[in-house]
C-alpha cells in the first residue's frame, strides 16, 4: 500500500477542484491495470524465466515468473539442488548501465517449512528495460552468488470483465445516489431544531442542492471517464511492442530479414545487436503445419537492421521463422514472421548451421528418436506433462550399438540446444542447458557478480576452455507456459555432426 500511495502521488493531473476523487480514480485505475492484463509474451509466449546455475558452492533451480505490468511484482522460486543451503536473498536491479553498480538492499526469501529445499519471494520490479536478480546463498559451505536476467516489460490490457463492471456500475449508482441523499438532507433539515417542521422554503433549497448536486457528479463521472480512457492511451504505448520483421527471397536464394521499429521505447536500435553463441541472430524456420522439417541456421547482419542468409536446400511449402536476437543492454527479442518457397536447390550446411526432418505432427513420437545414420536420442520423459511447472528436460544421446559415443562435442558451446513449439503457434521458446536466459545477457550478470565468475566452469553446458569432456546427456530447465500439444526439437552434436531429435508432447 505504500507505494501505491507514492504512485499516486507521483502522477500528474491537471488542475481542479476535486484531487479527491482524482485520488481514487488514479488508485481504481492502477488496480484495474494490475488484475485484468493479458499473459506476457516473452520468448513467444513463453515469459516466465527458468534457469540453472551455481551460487558458489550450491546448485540453484531458479524460476522467475515477471511481472504482467510495469511497475509490477515478480514471483520468485528457487530450489537448492545442493545440500547446505540456509538462507537465499534476492535483489533486483539494471543489467547495465550505472544502476547496476548499486545493488539495492536484497530481500530475503522464505524458505519452505514442508520442503526445506524450496525458498520462494516477491519482488518489485519498477522500471521497463534489461534486469537482473542477483541471488545470494549462504549454508554451511560460506557464501555464493548467481545473478539471473530478467528482461520486464509490461505486455498488454483487456477489458474489465463484465461481471466486475456490473459491480462498479451498482456500486457507483448508490454513491452517487447516497451523495445526493445526503446533500439533500443536509440543506433541508441540518439547521432544525428536533421536532420542528421542514418549511417549503427549505425543501425547495434542498432540490435544488440536490440538483445542483447530481449534476456536478455525473460531470465529474464524464470526466472521470474521459481521463481513465486517456490514461488507457497514454499505459499502451509502454506496451511492449516487438520488432517488425519482413522476410523475403532474393535472387540467388538470398534469404533477406528486413526489422523495422514499430515504436515502443525511443531507445530501441536496430544496429546494438551483441553475439549469442557466437551469432548476432538464431532463427529457427519451421515448416507449418506439419512441423516436419526444422532449420537452425544464423543469418549475418549487412546493414543496421537487415540480416541476409545464403539458404541450404528446402524443402518447398510454408516455414514459421523465430529469430533471437540480443541488444547490447542485455535485453533478448524473438522475432517473427512467415515465408512461403518453393523447392530450393542452396549452398549445404556449413558452420553452425543444421537441419532436421521428422513426421508430421499428431503421430506421436514417444521417448525414443531413430536419427536417419543409426543414432537414437533418449528423452528421460516424466510420466506426466503439466503447464507451469518446472521441470529438466533431459535428452540423451546414443550411438547405433547403443552407447555414449566418444566422439561428442559442443553445439555452440553448450551440450545442446532445444526448441519448444507449441503446434498452434502461440508458444516459441529457444532454450540452453542454462535455461531460457540469453547467454549474451547471462554472461554480462555474471561478469559483476562479486567474486570470481562462475561461467569458465561452473555453469551447466558451457565450456569457456574447451578441456571439459562433453556428455551425451543434456538437461534443459523449462516449464510449459500452457496446456496443449507442443514438438520438443533437441539438438547434439558428435564429431562434425548436428544430430536434431524430435519428440512430441501434450501438455496437461
Amino acid at each position: 500500500m505504500q507505494f501505491l500511495k507514492i504512485w499516486v502521488e507521483k502522477r500528474s493531473f491537471s488542475p481542479g477542484p476535486l484531487p479527491t476523487l482524482r485520488s481514487i480514480f488514479a488508485t481504481l485505475s492502477f488496480c484495474a491495470v494490475l488484475f485484468l492484463v493479458l499473459p506476457a509474451h516473452a520468448h513467444v509466449g513463453s515469459p516466465d524465466v527458468y534457469t540453472q546455475g551455481d551460487a558458489g558452492p550450491y546448485k540453484l533451480f531458479i524460476v522467475v515468473r515477471p511481472p504482467l505490468v510495469i511497475p509490477g511484482v515478480a514471483e520468485i522460486q528457487v530450489r537448492a539442488q545442493s545440500p547446505g543451503v540456509e538462507s537465499i536473498t534476492a535483489a533486483p536491479m539494471l543489467l547495465t548501465g550505472e544502476a547496476s553498480k548499486h545493488p539495492p538492499v536484497p530481500d530475503a526469501l522464505t524458505r519452505s517449512q514442508t520442503d526445506p529445499q524450496m525458498f520462494t519471494g516477491r519482488l518489485w520490479i519498477m522500471a521497463t528495460g534489461s534486469w537482473q536478480v542477483r541471488f545470494t546463498a549462504g549454508g554451511t559451505q560460506g557464501e555464493g552468488v548467481f545473478s539471473v536476467p530478467l528482461p520486464a516489460t509490461a505486455q498488454g490490457t483487456r477489458k474489465m470483465s463484465w461481471g466486475l463492471g456490473f459491480l462498479l456500475g451498482v456500486l457507483g449508482v448508490l454513491l452517487v445516489l447516497g451523495v445526493v441523499g445526503m446533500i439533500g438532507a443536509a440543506a433541508r433539515e441540518a439547521q432544525l431544531e428536533p421536532g420542528q417542521k421542514v418549511s417549503p422554503e427549505r425543501k425547495k433549497r434542498a432540490y435544488v442542492a440536490m440538483s445542483v448536486t447530481f449534476v456536478l457528479l455525473i460531470a465529474a463521472v464524464v470526466l472521470g471517464g474521459m481521463w481513465w480512457r486517456a490514461e488507457a492511451a497514454d499505459y499502451s504505448s509502454y506496451i511492449y511492442k516487438p520488432l517488425i520483421m519482413k522476410a523475403s527471397v532474393q535472387s540467388g536464394n538470398v534469404l533477406d530479414l528486413r526489422l523495422k521499429d514499430p515504436g515502443w521505447l525511443p531507445s530501441r536500435k536496430l544496429d546494438d545487436f551483441v553475439p549469442d553463441h557466437n551469432h548476432l541472430m538464431h532463427l529457427y524456420a519451421i515448416r507449418w503445419p506439419e512441423m516436419d522439417v526444422v532449420y537452425h541456421v544464423h543469418p549475418q547482419q549487412t546493414a543496421a537492421g537487415d540480416f541476409q542468409l545464403a539458404l541450404p536446400d528446402m524443402a518447398a511449402g510454408t516455414y514459421h521463422l523465430y529469430a533471437d536476437v540480443v541488444h547490447a543492454n542485455g535485453f533478448p527479442e524473438t522475432l517473427v514472421s512467415t515465408l512461403t518457397i518453393p523447392a530450393l536447390h542452396g549452398r549445404p550446411l556449413s558452420s553452425d548451421d543444421s537441419a532436421g526432418t521428422a513426421s508430421p505432427i499428431g503421430s506421436d513420437t514417444g521417448a525414443i528418436y531413430k536419427l536417419p545414420d543409426g543414432y537414437t536420442m533418449v528423452w528421460k520423459r516424466p510420466a506426466v506433462l503439466k503447464a507451469n511447472a518446472a521441470e529438466d528436460f533431459t535428452f540423451e544421446l546414443l550411438d547405433p550399438n547403443g552407447q555414449p559415443p566418444k566422439d561428442m562435442a559442443l553445439y555452440m558451446g553448450m551440450e545442446g540446444h532445444a526448441a519448444f513449439v507449441k503446434t498452434d503457434g502461440t508458444v516459441f521458446a529457444h532454450i540452453h542447458p542454462t535455461g531460457t536466459v540469453a547467454m549474451a545477457a547471462l554472461m554480462m550478470a555474471d561478469a559483476q557478480n562479486p567474486g570470481p565468475s562462475q561461467m569458465r566452469m561452473d555453469m551447466p553446458g558451457m565450456d569457456m576452455s574447451g578441456d571439459t569432456p562433453v556428455s551425451n546427456t543434456v538437461s534443459f530447465p523449462y516449464g510449459f507456459p500452457k496446456a496443449g500439444s507442443y514438438r520438443i526439437f533437441v539438438q547434439m552434436k558428435h564429431g562434425d555432426r548436428v544430430e536434431t531429435g524430435t519428440f512430441d508432447a501434450s501438455v496437461q
